[in-house]
């Protein structure tokens, strides 16, 4: 049985640029990092990717090639107090890297503390987040950081990774590794680098013999037996909350209830889970019930407000009710299906009775002639020609089949006739 003090993960952390796979847009030879690291001076900044990317790592290879003073808070468990002890060190030291992991989940007065230390340059901020700093980070925090955005791991990214793990590592060179099919190893960890590489650990140590042959099928076996380590180190966050979502869309209120209970005992970020029943609201269920977004966006709200444990009442109530909800993503799929016209077909002229004119000249070239106002004509409708001519006639939006959208079918049916195939 191979080492379990050190996951493979962590034996395999990098220390230098020039180790690091993935991010050359921030950390290749014209990355904005490596030019601010050669220059021996960074910002503070907010790494904002998904999971396993290389957040941490490339804290940690900053810190190691300045040569400055580093330390490591969770905002999962620090508080204000942890803060302020490294301010107070960091001003002994003269200067040092802070590196919050999660700094999403930091509240207001905790993201507060940091702002004169960040100012002053006491501390060089690394934060990274998993989500849109934009919403989870207070303004004048962001202000005063850079932000950028890590992509996901590619394929080639993520091989590369565990031929360089089979290679080098001490523990996995002890047997000889033929990894026959891959796919398990990589749909399981989800572009994750750190969960790819202690699953291959996991998966190579449970092995029996010296020469070990990796499959696709005991890849899948061992993971399986395995479910509730991953659990218990947070590695599951995307794996439940994908879970989450699919059971309502299911219209499965009984798993989405055990999904959030997993959540909430987990200790995962109220807004976090009510942020993606608000998204949901609008994307699975939409015009099939339009009160479905007033009630998340009405959680989202609420449970900001009362926080933990009273918003678990809340967040049951909205689970069960958009469980129950009839479903359409039909506004989903037009807004997709919008976007890849507009990409296919560029800039298409505006029809002129449309077009705004506050100009003389405009109106002298015939912007809005011809215009006729909707509400002066009985119904408020009148056929008229809204899209440009080259894309005349193409509907966009198809009503889902549910009562209230095949309403709306019928009214377009009544307004269009033949024009929209409604």
């Amino acid at each position: 049985m191979f080492e379990t003090s050190r996951p493979l993960a962590e034996r395999m952390r990098p220390s230098r640029l020039e180790d690091l796979i993935g991010q050359e847009h921030l950390t290749g030879e014209q990355g904005v990092l490596r030019r601010a690291i050669r220059a021996g001076s960074i910002p503070s900044m907010i790494l904002w990717g998904p999971p396993g990317v290389g957040k941490t790592t490339m804290a940690n290879i900053i810190a190691n090639e300045l040569k400055i003073p580093f330390y490591t808070l969770s905002a999962v468990s620090a508080g204000v107090k942890d803060v302020r002890e490294v301010i107070q060190k960091a001003q002994r030291q003269q200067h040092a890297i802070l590196f919050i992991d999660e700094i999403h989940r930091f509240n207001k007065s905790q993201q507060d503390a940091l702002l004169g230390a960040v100012e002053k340059g006491i501390i060089t901020l690394i934060g990274a987040t998993t989500e849109n700093p934009s919403f989870e980070v207070n303004a004048a925090l962001l202000s005063r950081c850079q932000v950028y955005t890590l992509k996901s791991l590619s394929k080639e990214d993520l091989l590369s990774l565990m031929d360089h793990a089979l290679q080098s590592d001490p523990e996995l060179k002890k047997k000889k590794v033929n990894i026959k099919e891959n796919e398990a190893l990589l749909s399981i960890s989800g572009g994750d680098a750190r969960k790819l590489l202690n699953l291959l650990d996991l998966v190579v140590s449970h092995l029996p013999g010296d020469d070990v042959e990796v499959t696709n099928e005991e890849v899948k076996r061992i993971a399986q037996q395995r479910v509730a380590i991953y659990d218990k180190s947070g590695e599951q966050h995307y794996d439940i909350i994908s879970a989450f979502i699919k059971s309502i869309r299911g219209s499965d209120p009984n798993a989405g209830l055990y999904y959030l209970a997993r959540m909430i005992e987990g200790g995962e970020d109220v807004k976090f889970i009510a942020r993606r029943l608000l998204i949901l609201a609008s994307e699975d269920i939409g015009n099939a019930n339009p009160t479905a977004l007033v009630i998340a966006t009405s959680t989202f709200q609420a449970v900001t407000m009362i926080g933990y444990p009273e918003a678990e009442i809340i967040l049951s109530q909205c689970v069960v009710y958009l469980a129950c909800s009839p479903k359409s993503n039909a506004s989903y799929k037009a807004i997709k299906k919008a976007r890849g016209l507009v990409k296919e077909t560029g800039d298409l002229p505006v029809p002129l009775a449309i077009r705004n004119a506050p100009t003389k000249l405009m109106k002298d070239i015939g912007y809005g002639k011809g215009y006729q106002y909707a509400h002066d004509f009985p119904g408020n409708f009148v056929h008229t020609e809204f899209l440009p001519e080259a894309i005349s006639g193409t509907k966009i939006y198809d009503p889902g089949e549910n009562p209230r959208e095949a309403e709306m079918r019928k009214k377009m049916r009544q307004f269009w006739k033949e024009k929209y195939g409604y």
